[in-house]
């Protein structure tokens, strides 16, 4: 059943906005959810409905909030074989592999980690997101790998996407880029928008988009005679935007190896190690592993940090350049 939220707003709560008013309000929504019910305009303020979130709202306004009822998802399940790393009643850790999409799209609605996760427990995932992506509150791209935490219910799914947006999940990322970055560490804050050229893509923007911020590390470089400047490095997000440290990498000109979409051409470099060589030009992926992820879990409310290693397909490429 749909439930329905009625508020009205008293003086001292006169001139805020009225998603930071129905969250403080019903702080078992997420401001998230508060919002993309808003913009899904499920809001009406003195009968009249709203679909802005930042809308102020006045003494005496009635709040009318409109909760749908969880939508029933029809995916067919997978047979795949899922690395879970953690599991319990609320939350899954998983470690995802490279080339497996996260969730159904076009094009591709039976073979991701959502239809995966169907087929491990159906009647275990949050279903107040996306139909089509039950359980998930966060992803990472088809073709990078690593750590991502599931939603097995609804209360974690605000209570994880409540720590997403306010920016404290700690997420570490590995990943070997062309060149050597100066300075070797640093911090790189943009703005992020979708592509006017290539729909498809992310672009840094000086004047629309998101907040990005990307924390970086070179944690090695390699440089001599048989192979071309490579560095191995650490980035912190402070943000999780579409693409955003394939973004930020690219906009400091340093694109990540096996990078297809931000791709910088593989040059023919004179007594390169053959077997280096052949590696790069025939890995089938970014060279972008998300390593580590933590968060405080929802209901036992402490701090949970989880690692991984670099998959065989990366760390071969680390072991040759290492030996080279």
């Amino acid at each position: 059943m749909k439930k329905k939220i009625n508020l009205i707003v008293k003086d001292f709560e006169n001139n805020i906005r009225v998603d930071v008013f129905i969250n403080k309000k019903e702080n078992s929504l997420s401001r998230t959810r508060v919002k993309n019910l808003i913009l899904d305009k499920k809001l009406k303020i003195n009968n009249k409905t709203i679909n802005d979130p930042s809308k102020k709202i006045s003494l005496g306004d009635n709040i009318e909030l409109i909760i749908p009822e969880p939508k029933k998802t029809s995916l067919k399940p997978y047979e795949y074989k899922l690395d879970i790393i953690y599991e319990d009643e609320d939350v899954i850790v998983i470690n995802k592999p490279s080339g497996i999409a996260m969730h159904p799209g076009p094009g591709n609605y039976d073979n991701t980690i959502v239809n995966a996760l169907i087929n491990h427990d159906k009647y275990s995932l949050s279903n107040i997101g996306d139909e089509l992506r039950p359980g998930i509150v966060h992803r990472i791209d088809k073709n990078t790998s690593g750590l991502i935490v599931i939603a097995k219910n609804n209360y974690a799914h605000e209570n994880l996407s409540d720590q997403f947006s306010r920016h404290t999940i700690t997420r570490i990322y590995q990943l070997l880029v062309w060149g050597k970055i100066r300075p070797s560490k640093g911090r790189v804050e943009t703005l992020i928008t979708r592509s006017s050229k290539n729909r498809q893509m992310m672009e840094v923007s000086i004047t629309k988009g998101k907040k990005a911020i990307t924390n970086y590390k070179t944690l090695e470089i390699f440089e001599n005679k048989n192979t071309p400047t490579l560095s191995l490095l650490d980035c912190k997000l402070e943000t999780g935007r579409t693409h955003q440290i394939r973004v930020h990498m690219n906009y400091l000109g340093h694109n990540i190896v096996g990078d297809d979409k931000y791709k910088k051409k593989f040059k023919k470099i004179k007594n390169i190690n053959v077997n280096l060589e052949e590696k790069i030009i025939n890995l089938k992926r970014q060279f972008l592993h998300a390593k580590t992820i933590g968060f405080i879990h929802p209901r036992k409310n402490k701090e949970m940090i989880f690692s991984s290693i670099l998959p065989q397909e990366l760390n071969i490429i680390l072991k040759i350049l290492r030996n080279t």
